[in-house]
């Protein structure tokens, strides 16, 4: 049986007999370091707070599987303005575990792994590292498969709403933000977001005020402060956005101050989101607990990968939450396809020269294509971007 297999092979040991569960087994794991250089550096509320620097690159960790019987997996997972070498050096450390591995148990290799790094925890740069490897997986069985992931998971949908967020940031004028706001429409796009979180609120409402005369007053509009407000704060201008029609403030407080969300969401009107700064599914557990979030966001790279992803769905579904998946919109809209409830995808071009694929937008959503997998592939710039390389190979 494939659970009294060795749980890896290494130096000379034998090559071990396959037993009749096990449908293949992982003979290889590369791990690439990416970093993705941003066109200009980026600005949002915790800059012009003097908490973090501008943005100006994007740190990737590529994990590409190949199994004996030929299949190949992608996935990433990444990091800003710090912590990419150290997802790199974690994932390296442990990725040996998985050779001779069969790739179809994803489950048990995930927690596999959590315990060989389990000194580290089981939340932040740890299960970052882990994500890389266990969305390639899923990538390799939904491959297998000839489906599209979201298809393998069982879709509920084949498009799904899409907002963006690359033209609404804080170091461009709100002329440019208007005009961005424009392009994002006339692409397709259906909402657009913009950063607040200023010091100076009067700020934020201006902009809020001109981006919505710009855009009328049917057309989704999301404002996201950064985790820049205080509790009286938040309050104080999240009343005074109500008559902006807003689809949802977010990250109006610190990521973990769960109660004081739950505060915010039975005071206003406007629904809240957040959870795209939570590294683990307890972490958003604890949200949906107190009833302190409208519209979930949870970021799988981030969270571990689409393991926990699936486990976190299931718990929002059972609390009627919707989602919103941050960032990373490669993976999530097969994920938010998959999701019973009517959900959201967040567009950032930033990801493009990274892919040798694009994925259609018209309409206000983001459709599904028929490619198997996630349906994305490295281009030929992001391996020269490539700054760190491991790659793990079966003894036999």
């Amino acid at each position: 049986m494939a659970a009294d297999m060795p749980a890896a092979v290494s130096g000379d040991a034998p090559r071990p007999d396959l037993g009749a569960a096990v449908l293949d087994r992982i003979e290889s794991v590369t791990l690439s370091s990416i970093t993705l250089p941003l066109g200009a550096a980026i600005s949002d509320a915790k800059v012009l707070t003097g908490r973090q620097r501008p943005m100006t690159e994007v740190a990737f960790l590529f994990a590409e599987v190949r199994t004996e019987g030929g299949h190949e997996g992608l996935g990433f997972s990444y990091s800003k303005r710090a912590g990419g070498p150290a997802q790199f050096a974690h994932a390296r450390e442990i990725a040996p575990g998985l050779i001779g591995e069969d790739p179809n148990d994803i489950g048990r290799l995930w927690t596999k792994l959590v315990w060989a790094g389990a000194s580290v925890g089981r939340s932040g740069a740890s299960t970052q590292a882990i994500a890389a490897v266990d969305i390639a997986l899923w990538d390799l069985k939904a491959k297998r498969a000839g489906l599209p992931l979201a298809k393998l998971l069982g879709a509920h949908r084949d498009s799904v709403r899409c907002y963006d967020t690359s033209g609404g940031f804080l170091h461009e004028s709100i002329e440019q933000v208007m005009d961005n706001a424009s392009a994002s429409m006339d692409a397709g796009i259906g909402g657009i977001k913009i950063k607040v979180g200023q010091p100076d609120s009067a700020q934020d409402l201006r902009r809020v005020r001109a981006v919505r005369e710009h855009i009328g007053d049917d057309f989704p509009l999301m404002v996201d402060a950064n985790q820049q407000w205080d509790r009286p704060t938040a309050r104080r201008v999240g009343r005074a956005l109500e008559e902006f029609g807003l689809t949802w403030i977010e990250e109006p407080l610190d990521a973990y101050d769960a109660e004081g969300h739950a505060q915010l969401t039975r005071s206003l009107d406007t629904a809240i989101a957040t959870g795209e700064m939570l590294t683990s599914v307890a972490d958003h557990h604890e949200l949906l607990r107190l009833g302190a979030v409208d519209i979930l966001q949870p970021d799988a790279p981030r969270i571990g990968g689409i393991t926990q992803f699936l486990r976190l769905a299931t718990l929002a579904e059972h609390r009627n939450v919707l989602l919103a998946p941050h960032f990373a919109m490669e993976i999530h809209l097969h994920l938010a396809a998959a999701y019973p409830h009517e959900s959201w995808v967040e567009h950032f071009d930033w990801l493009h020269p990274l892919f040798d694929e694009r994925l259609g937008i018209s309409g206000g959503r983001m459709h599904l294509s028929g490619r198997p997998g996630l349906g994305i592939t490295l281009s030929d710039q992001a391996r020269a971007w490539t700054v760190d390389r491991s790659h793990i190979d079966a003894p036999w």
